[in-house]
C-alpha cells in the first residue's frame, strides 16, 4: 500500500483524494503531484477547478469537434436519458441506432452501406480486422490472416490493435501479441518534408512496400492492411500526395481489404466527413469513434462496404452471420449524442468552416518557425504538430514541461507526443482564437527554452 493511501483511514472515500484512480496513458505520480483538474466546460474553453478558462486546443482528445456542452447534443441525450435509457443490443433494436447508421452510411463515399457499432475506436479498431479475417473465411480464403499494418501507427489499445499499430511504447511490455501482424514504413522523412502544408510531395512511393510485404508473405496470406490516412497520434503525419491511392490499387490487385482508421480525422477534422472524400479513395472498411458523438458519449464503429457485408449474408435465415458485438453497440444515449452532433455539424456547416480555415490555420501556426527548439511543423486540415528538440539525455520532457507550463502558466491545452506538441482544436474556433492559441503556444515554447 503506498504512503499516500495509508493516510486515508480503513479505507473511507476521501474527497479530493486522488491516489485511488490509476489515471490511463499518463505519469500519474508527476500528475498527482500537481494535478491539471478541470471542473468545466463550454464551446472553445474547459475551466479549472479554480475557475480558470483554458482554450482548448486539442477538442479533448481529438474528439470535441463541436465544441463542448453544445445544447442540441446536450438535449439529445437528456431526452434520450429520461425516454429510453438501453435496449439490448443483440437480436433486438431500437429506432435511433437504424436511424444513426442510415445518416453516417450517407456521409461515406462509394458504397460504404453498412455500419457495425462499438464504444470507441479500440474496439472499432479490433472490430474491423475480426471483420477482414472473417471475410476471407466465410469467402474460402481461410489461408488469409496476416493482419499488416504501419510503423508509427495507432489503432487503439486492443490486443488487435497494438499488433497492427506501430508506436513502441505501445506495444513493449505486451509480449508478442498477435501472430502474423506486419507493418509498412512510417511515411515520414524530416529532410524530405520538413515544414510541409498539407500532404507532403516525398514519400507517395512509400506505398510500394505493400508489394514487398505480398512478395515476402504471398497475398494469399494477407487479410488486410489499415493505415490512418493521417497518423494523429504519433505526431501529426499528412500522407504523401498519391500514397494512399496507390495503397488502394496494390490492395486490389492482390484481393487484400484496405481499413482507414479514422477514429482521428473523421468528423470534418480535415475538412470532410471523412478523409476517404478528401483523398479520393473508397476503402473496404472505415473505424470512426471521437467526433461521431463530439466527445459526449463513447461510441464508436465500423462501415463497411456492400461486398464485405453481402459476403456474410448466406446460410439460413434465422442463423447469426457475424459473431461479434458488445453489449453496448449502438447505446441509445450514445445514438442519440451522434445524432445531436451530426445535426450540429450540418446546421452550422462545420466542416466546411474547417476547409475554410485550413489556409488561415496553416499560416498562422507555421510563424512559429524559428522559435525556441523548433525542428519541424506540420498541418493538415485544423490540426498541427511541432516537434522540439528534445532535452539532451531525457527525451520527452521538454514535451511534458510544455504540457504542464500550458495549462498551469498560459491556461491552453495541448496535446503531446514525446517532444512533439499537436494541437487540433474543435471546428468552432474563430480566427481571433487561432492567433490567441499560437500566441500561447509561442509563449510555451520560449518558457521551456
Amino acid at each position: 500500500m503506498s504512503e499516500a493511501h495509508q493516510m486515508i483511514p480503513d479505507w473511507e472515500p476521501t474527497p479530493n483524494n486522488l491516489e485511488s484512480h490509476w489515471i490511463p496513458f499518463t505519469p500519474n505520480r508527476s500528475f498527482k503531484a500537481r494535478p491539471r483538474l478541470i471542473a468545466r466546460a463550454k464551446d472553445m474553453h474547459y475551466f479549472s477547478i479554480d475557475g480558470r478558462p483554458v482554450i482548448d486546443a486539442t477538442a479533448g482528445l481529438w474528439c470535441s469537434n463541436a465544441g463542448h456542452c453544445r445544447d442540441r447534443i446536450v438535449e439529445a441525450i437528456q431526452t434520450q436519458a429520461a425516454e429510453l435509457d438501453f435496449a439490448p443490443s443483440f437480436q433486438f433494436g431500437h429506432p435511433k441506432v437504424f436511424e444513426l447508421a442510415s445518416r453516417l452510411t450517407l456521409m461515406a463515399p462509394g458504397d460504404l452501406n453498412y455500419a457495425f457499432f462499438t464504444n470507441s475506436g479500440s474496439e472499432a479498431g479490433d472490430t474491423a480486422l475480426k471483420i477482414a479475417l472473417a471475410y476471407h473465411n466465410v469467402k474460402g480464403q481461410a489461408s488469409r490472416t496476416r493482419l499488416i499494418g504501419r510503423e508509427r501507427g495507432y489503432h487503439g489499445v486492443g490486443f488487435g490493435g497494438i499488433s497492427v499499430g506501430g508506436m513502441a511504447p505501445n506495444r513493449k511490455f505486451y509480449g508478442s501479441l498477435l501472430a502474423g501482424a506486419d507493418h509498412l514504413p512510417h511515411t515520414y522523412n524530416r529532410e524530405e518534408q520538413a515544414f510541409t502544408r498539407g500532404e507532403p510531395e516525398w514519400g507517395g512511393h512509400l506505398a510500394d512496400e505493400l508489394e514487398r510485404l505480398v512478395a515476402l508473405h504471398d497475398a494469399s496470406t494477407i487479410a488486410s492492411v489499415i493505415v490512418e490516412p493521417m497518423a494523429g497520434s504519433t505526431g501529426v503525419l499528412p500522407p504523401p500526395k498519391g500514397y494512399l491511392k496507390r495503397l488502394r490499387e496494390i490492395c486490389d490487385k492482390h484481393g487484400i481489404l484496405l481499413i482507414f482508421d479514422e477514429v482521428i480525422t473523421g468528423f470534418g477534422r480535415l475538412g470532410f466527413a471523412f478523409a476517404a472524400e478528401r483523398y479520393g479513395v473508397v476503402p473496404d472498411m472505415i473505424t470512426f469513434a471521437k467526433g461521431v458523438t463530439s466527445g459526449a458519449i463513447p461510441l464508436g464503429g465500423v462501415l463497411v462496404r456492400d461486398h464485405v457485408y453481402d459476403a456474410f449474408m448466406n446460410g439460413p435465415d434465422h442463423a447469426i452471420e457475424l459473431f461479434h458485438g458488445y453489449t453496448y453497440s449502438g447505446h441509445p444515449i450514445a445514438a442519440a449524442a451522434a445524432l445531436g452532433s451530426l445535426d450540429t455539424y450540418q446546421e452550422e456547416g462545420l466542416f466546411e468552416r474547417a476547409k475554410k480555415l485550413e489556409e488561415p490555420w496553416a499560416d498562422a501556426f507555421h510563424s512559429l518557425k524559428g522559435e525556441p527548439n523548433v525542428a519541424d511543423i506540420r498541418t493538415l486540415g485544423l490540426v498541427g504538430a511541432i516537434d522540439m528538440h528534445p532535452i539532451e539525455g531525457t527525451p520527452g520532457l521538454r514535451g511534458y514541461k510544455a504540457m504542464e507550463t500550458a495549462f498551469h502558466d498560459h491556461n491552453i491545452m495541448i496535446r503531446i507526443t514525446a517532444d512533439t506538441i499537436a494541437v487540433s482544436p474543435p471546428l468552432i474556433i474563430s480566427e481571433d482564437q487561432i492567433g490567441e492559441i499560437v500566441d500561447k503556444i509561442k509563449k510555451v515554447l520560449k518558457a521551456v527554452a
